[in-house]
């Protein structure tokens, strides 16, 4: 297995740089996994692949306004991508800092309504921890002057459209810096809609990290080490689970995210309710335990979340599958069209 086993050449014109109108108007590309058969319908008929006992899984993290921006007491810029909460009490996050020059420990940065943000970790010039001063409620503040954390390939700066939109309409627990994003095609009716053929909706949590973005740089992907993600299965998950088993059901992950979570979580195939830092990595040869369909939407060349759906699916067929969503002019990436893989 190499690197380059899984790259493909897309169309920068197939890029989806905006969402689409209606969140379930999204074309979806079907994957048998085991024939390698594909079709195509729409998010908005999704219940007509699905039966009575089946599960559907969701990832219900919430979405950082995780980038901001402020000034130096010196005057210089800084922006700030924040990456997780290690501190609530002293209200200290590890990020990412972006300016002219290093910011070194005890540097001051000042943002929006009076808020001091000190650096009070710092290595080799990137800085890694921050505490942030004058804020009662800390998540407020960050809604009214945080931007939306777009991914990168994703060429313009956030709308106040993205704030809703780069978000789940089931978005509960706050924590992530990307979002979940096979998630985002659904609506509250189809939702209402799916539950009402018989299907149970569960839900667990999984903060995506900046390790969705990292990009694998060894020629051997076994070598890639993933960054670990804070995550949380309820019981109650896990009893949906037991019952879809016992009643003849699938198990359906929407998004990468929630297999990735089962998949860590399982001992000796069924799942363990708890919660903690996931760091599994899937690629191909990895036998699933939880998961028996996958929705997901087109993932970028050579990603680690490339890789796990070319394990559920096989490399061939996925390859084969994304390719033929490129001939017909199929949306990729985080705002673009979806995958059911069965």
């Amino acid at each position: 297995m190499r690197l380059s086993d899984f790259d493909y050449c897309l169309p920068d014109g197939l890029i989806a740089l905006e969402p689409p109108k209606m969140r379930d108007a999204a074309r979806v590309m079907t994957l048998d996994r085991h024939s390698g058969a594909i079709g195509e319908t729409v998010i908005s008929l999704l219940p007509e692949m699905l039966f009575p006992n089946d599960l559907l899984v969701l990832n219900d993290t919430r979405v950082l306004s995780a980038r901001l921006f402020g000034l130096k007491e010196s005057g210089g810029k800084v922006e700030i991508f924040l990456v997780r909460r290690v501190d609530s009490e002293r209200e200290t996050w590890e990020v990412l800092l972006r300016s002219s020059k290093p910011c070194r420990s005890g540097v001051r940065i000042l943002l929006q309504e009076g808020v001091v943000a000190t650096v009070i970790s710092a290595d080799e010039g990137e800085s890694r921890f921050v505490s942030f001063a004058g804020i009662t409620d800390f998540f407020s503040w960050l809604d009214r002057n945080g931007q939306t954390p777009l991914p990168p390939y994703i060429r313009r700066l956030p709308e106040d459209d993205d704030k809703e939109r780069y978000q789940t309409v089931f978005a509960r627990e706050r924590g992530a810096v990307a979002a979940p994003t096979a998630g985002l095609h659904f609506t509250a009716d189809l939702l209402e809609k799916i539950r009402q053929m018989g299907v149970t909706i569960a839900t667990l949590t999984l903060h995506v990290g900046l390790g969705t973005f990292i990009p694998v740089r060894c020629d051997n992907p076994e070598e890639h080490r993933m960054h670990k993600e804070h995550y949380s299965l309820p019981e109650e998950t896990v009893d949906a689970i037991a019952r879809c088993r016992s009643a003849g059901g699938r198990v359906i992950a929407v998004g990468t995210t929630v297999a990735r979570t089962l998949e860590y979580a399982a001992v000796n195939g069924k799942p363990v309710a708890g919660g903690g830092e996931a760091d599994i990595f899937i690629y191909p040869g990895y036998r699933f335990q939880v998961a028996d369909a996958l929705i997901t939407n087109f993932h970028l060349p050579k990603s680690t979340l490339l890789m796990l759906v070319s394990a559920f699916a096989g490399l061939d067929s996925t390859l084969a599958a994304y390719q033929e969503a490129i001939n017909r002019g199929f949306r990729f990436y985080s705002y673009g069209d979806a995958m059911f893989i069965y």
